[in-house]
């Protein structure tokens, strides 16, 4: 089905180059499947050559790169993401003394998405568990996941690959290992006494892995050779923003940090990935900002959050016998979400006569510094 969806697809591109009928201009020629999968011999990862004169290597290879084309949206988002994303990772890497090769992992992983996750529990741009992230020096819990932070996540796939290539002795070993985990290929290595991936029976996901960072890698650095004409202005811009270090001593609206930096909640969001959930944990924190944000934000802040502390200590009602969720909001004409959102209630935990809760009525709104 996905070969007859990749046929079909080159013969609509077809009939666009060539009908005047369906094409409004002319377009740069996209090459024929044959064309595309047409591979230079000295193709490597992280300097390593793939053996592509092994025929069933060169199928495989064939077979994942025909599959990437296909999904030709979703290379066009990782060219496009690339710009914003990649030159962070790679100065991490570089400064780790790890291969460049090896940000290509980052697209097959997670195509450059912060939030993406995985049924097995696996989040961001590496797409760790959240053992593993834990315990390559992440933070995650229910209030910060630093899986999704750019930075943070980097660093400790840099320190996991690093520990990888140190176990198993080749790049592509341990790429395997980063996606089938190090035990597995291990017992895989005794069991069938080969210690070349290129020639190890492994899970059908695992055997396609390095071909899928291989396929992210030929489409990256030659986009033309495979119908991909981007032109400057259609790359993602890089993301700008100045860091904050902030300390505060109880849970805190993101309204409040938003507000603050002169801006909105969906953009503190937006530059910090790790932040889980409406509020800023009590504790110190490195924060990015808009790279516009104006001078003084630390004493708005505090300006700010005195206001909002006010705002929440006049407004808490003290809950009555017979009161429930669905009450008190119809009560204060509030959305019942949203008092689950000012009270990090738990649907699953009852009320009970005498519990405070936050209640902002919608005309209300925190005061501007």
């Amino acid at each position: 089905m996905a070969l007859y969806r990749i046929v079909l697809f080159y013969v609509l591109t077809s009939l666009l180059l060539i009908n005047p009928v369906f094409a409004s201009g002319p377009e740069p020629p996209v090459p024929t499947l044959v064309e595309s999968i047409r591979l230079d011999a000295k193709l490597s990862f992280c300097g390593e050559p793939v053996p592509l004169a092994d025929g069933e290597v060169r199928e495989r290879m064939e077979k994942e790169l025909l599959l990437s084309l296909w999904d030709r949206d979703q290379a066009i988002l990782w060219l496009k993401r690339s710009r914003r994303y990649l030159p962070s990772i790679e100065k991490i890497l570089s400064e780790a003394g790890l291969p460049d090769d090896l940000k290509y992992i980052a697209l097959a992983e997670s195509a450059l998405r912060p939030h993406v996750g995985s049924p097995k529990g696996a989040v961001g741009f590496w797409q760790f568990l959240p053992a593993t992230g834990r315990r390559y020096g992440l933070t995650v819990d229910d209030q910060v996941d630093e899986r999704r932070n750019l930075s943070a996540s980097t660093r400790a796939a840099a320190r996991y690959f690093t520990e990888l290539h140190e176990k198993f002795g080749s790049w592509s070993l341990a790429a395997t290992a980063f996606n089938m985990g190090e035990e597995g290929l291990q017992a895989e290595i005794l069991a069938q006494q080969v210690d070349d991936f290129y020639r190890l029976y492994l899970p059908l996901e695992s055997q396609r892995y390095l071909f899928r960072i291989l396929s992210a890698k030929l489409i990256l650095t030659q986009p033309e050779k495979f119908g991909f004409y981007l032109r400057d202005e259609d790359y993602y811009p890089p993301l700008r923003f100045t860091t904050v270090q902030l300390t505060t001593f109880e849970e805190t609206s993101l309204t409040v940090v938003a507000k603050a930096a002169k801006t909105d909640f969906k953009r503190i969001k937006d530059l910090n990935p790790e932040l889980r959930g409406h509020y800023l944990a009590a504790g110190t924190h490195t924060l990015a900002l808009p790279a516009d944000t104006p001078p003084g934000f630390l004493a708005r802040f505090e300006n700010v959050h005195q206001q909002w502390r006010q705002q929440r200590n006049e407004r808490i009602y003290v809950v009555q016998t017979g009161d429930n969720l669905s009450t008190i909001a119809e009560k204060f004409n509030v959305p019942l979400a949203a008092l689950l959102i000012w009270n990090r209630i738990d649907m699953n935990k009852p009320l009970y006569p005498g519990d405070r809760l936050v209640i902002l009525p919608a005309e209300e709104k925190t005061a501007e510094p």
